[in-house]
Formats: C-alpha cells, structure tokens, sequence
C-alpha cells in the first residue's frame, strides 16, 4: 500500500511540475496569463515530459487505478488541472481519463470542456458567477471556487457584445482573447430581435440527434479548412428566450419564458432524461475542435426572431418561467429567496422554474433550474442545474442584460 501512494505521489508530482510550467507560463490551449483570466482546459499542450517518461508505459491495470485516485483526490480547481493534464499524455491516458472524468449530473464537476455543453448535476445548484466590463462589451463566466467572488475564479466562457443595425449579437467562446467566429473555440451565440424581447442561443454544433440547421437568407462558409465534414454548417437553436412587453407600466420583475430545445419537458421529472453532448465533434488528442458555422452578409434576424410565437415551439419541449416573486411589505420591493447568492436589487434577478405543460403544478416544478443576480456593480452570479447546461445558461443571463425598457 505504502509503494501504491508513492506512485500515486510520483505522477502527481510529475503532472504537477509540468502543469505549473504549462499553466503559469504558456497557454493551455484558450488559457489566459492574467490571474484573474486563469483557465485550465484540455485543449493544445503537448505534454512531452509525460509522453517520454515510464509512466506512459505503465500496465494498463495499475494505470488506470492511479488516474482514478488521482481523479478522487483532485476534486477541486485549481489542483483539478492535475486530472486535465493526464488526459492530455498519450491518447491512451485520455481514453481512460473519458471514461473516469463523469458528467456534472453525476459529479458535479466541470472538467473538461465539453462538460459546459452537459447538463448540471441534478440535486444541487452549481454556483458561477459573470463579470461584465463595460469598457469592451465583454462577459466573462467563472466558476465559483469560494464565496467571495474574488480573482481565483475557474474562467468559463466570454461573450462580447455586438450592436448591428436590427439586432444584438454575444459571439460566445471558450477564449476570451479570440472572440471571432472564425475561431476553433467559438461555440455560439445569441442573438436578439430589434425590441430585445426574443431572443434565441444557437450552438455551433447539434446539440442533440435531431437538431435542424437555422439557416439565413444569405449565407456563406467562413474558414472552410476549419469546418468539420462530420457536421453539417450552421447555426443550431438551442434556446428561445422571450420577455413580456410591459406596455402599462406595470410594477414588478420582468416577465420571461425560455423554450430549450430539444430538452424534453419530461427530464425534470424522477428518472427523466436530457440530452448530453459527450464530446466536440471532429476532436482530436493535440488540437481543439474546430466548428463549422454560417455567417451572413444579412443582418436580417432569422424568422422565429420575426414574430413566431414560442407556443408554436414548445411541442413537449422544458419551458422555464420566471418564479413569481412576494411583495415585502416593510421593504416595498418585490422579493425572490436566493438563499444568500443575490445581495443587490435590480430588475436583472430572476429564478427560473419549469412551466407545467397541462397547467397542473407539481413539487418539481418548484425547484429552481437557473437563478441569476447582483451582488456588485458589475458582478452577477449565475447558478444552474439539471437540465440545463452552462451554456444554455450564460445565454439566457446574457438576455437579462440586453433587455430593453419596454420590458421593464
């Protein structure tokens, strides 16, 4: 038992002295130098070190009962990144590392990228937080590693505003240095009507087996050695997200309503089931996945943006409301139990919760799937579960900051 730890001890060493190097003085693929922009991913580093010493040669057996108490024990960001850097030795490492590393609906964990496409865990709120600067019109995601929001944060995703002339665009994307579509690490966007009350979140990839392409009127490839051929190009809608125009006046939160594609309305029930993206297509072990889309010369916003109803959309699929909030009498405000995570008021908060589809309530349609709030003039935390991903999530927040006064 004694030479089994210092095993364990020696790879992790090793792992450790080659991440501190990979993390803290070159990108780790979409990692950023600054402290406060620390990520660490599985995407591009080459580690040769690992590649050339005994351990890649190690019996399968034993292989793979250290990667598994090293994945038990490095539960955490940032010695998490111990867990990324074995899967990134050999393509044998990773194969194991796919198979130990579970989803965030059985560990709760964000690992690998891929995993902010996957649902949350199922009996608990994964806790993140958004940073909005102002100067660049850029949101930056991190996971929260404590509470006090401070600069440790694990880097998510980024989405950078952009106005044109009938809509608003968020290109979001796994690195924040490269917002361009063009990117290998752009994964989707959202994109709002003219009054910004309806918006949709497209993927960049299907997100389930029976995704449809959205296609412009006017469309064309963008950097056509980057778009895989096992994916058809184009823009996947995931989410439509709809506020209520508030023509009277009327006192209160802003009204909402969010359709998630292809989530079925059943997989908030015991036993139900969401779709899961296990892996971003045309990925290989050195190299980040490239992603195919269109863009359009048009700024023309696509049809479902025009004036299609969501109830035309539902079809079965999770539709998530807005709870009703309770007037505080000695507050004279209106009132959401955010359970310690919302500490300023502002029109933005919001807490959803799954909307019955034959109008009949039951204990799960209380639960809250998403909830979003201030906490400082530009910090905002944004916690998820089961059956929604992060990215779904981060798109329907980044709405709650567009929204224009007539839903207010």
């Amino acid at each position: 038992m004694a030479l089994f730890k210092s095993i364990i001890q020696d790879v992790r060493d090793e792992i450790g002295n080659i991440s501190k190097k990979g993390f803290d003085h070159v990108k780790f693929g979409y990692g950023l130098r600054s402290r406060s922009h620390r990520v660490v991913q599985d995407s591009s580093v080459v580690v040769e070190a690992l590649k050339q010493s005994c351990w890649a040669s190690m019996p399968p057996e034993l292989l793979r009962d250290v990667l598994m108490r090293i994945e038990e024990s490095e539960s955490v960001w940032p010695p998490r990144k111990n867990v990324v850097a074995c899967a990134g030795v050999c393509r044998n490492w990773r194969e194991i590392m796919k198979e130990i590393v579970k989803t965030p609906e059985v560990s709760g964990k964000l690992t690998f990228p891929i995993s902010l496409k996957q649902p949350g865990p199922r009996d608990s709120l994964l806790q993140c937080y958004i940073k909005r600067s102002r100067s660049n019109q850029t949101y930056y995601l991190y996971l929260s590693l404590d509470q006090a929001l401070n600069e440790d944060g694990k880097f998510l995703l980024a989405a950078r505003k952009l106005r044109r002339p009938t809509c608003t665009d968020y290109i979001i994307s796994l690195n924040p240095d490269d917002m361009s579509k063009g990117s290998s690490t752009y994964i989707g966007k959202l994109r709002s009507n003219f009054l910004g009350t309806k918006f949709t979140a497209f993927d960049a990839q299907p997100p389930n087996a029976g995704s449809k392409v959205m296609k412009s009127r006017s469309t064309r490839l963008v950097n056509f050695n980057q778009v895989s051929p096992k994916v058809p190009a184009g823009n996947y809608p995931a989410v439509h997200i709809s506020y209520e125009l508030n023509v009277l006046g009327s006192r209160g939160p802003r009204r909402m309503q969010c359709v998630l594609d292809g989530i079925p309305a059943s997989s908030i029930e015991p036993g139900g089931v969401a779709p899961t993206q296990t892996e971003f297509m045309s990925s290989t072990l050195d190299t980040f996945p490239s992603f195919s889309f269109f863009r359009s010369k048009s700024t023309r916003v696509e049809n479902l943006q025009s004036g299609r109803p969501l109830s035309a959309l539902k079809d079965g699929m999770l539709v998530l409301k807005n709870k009703s909030p309770r007037w505080h009498e000695q507050l004279q405000c209106w009132c959401l139990n955010f359970h310690g995570r919302v500490t300023v008021a502002s029109v933005k908060n919001f807490q959803l919760v799954a909307s019955p589809e034959q109008g009949v309530a039951g204990p799960e349609h209380e639960n809250v799937i998403l909830q979003f709030g201030k906490v400082g003039k530009d910090v905002f935390t944004m916690d998820y579960q089961y059956p929604i991903s992060a990215f779904q999530s981060f798109a329907i927040c980044l709405s709650s900051f567009d929204t224009r006064i007539a839903c207010e």
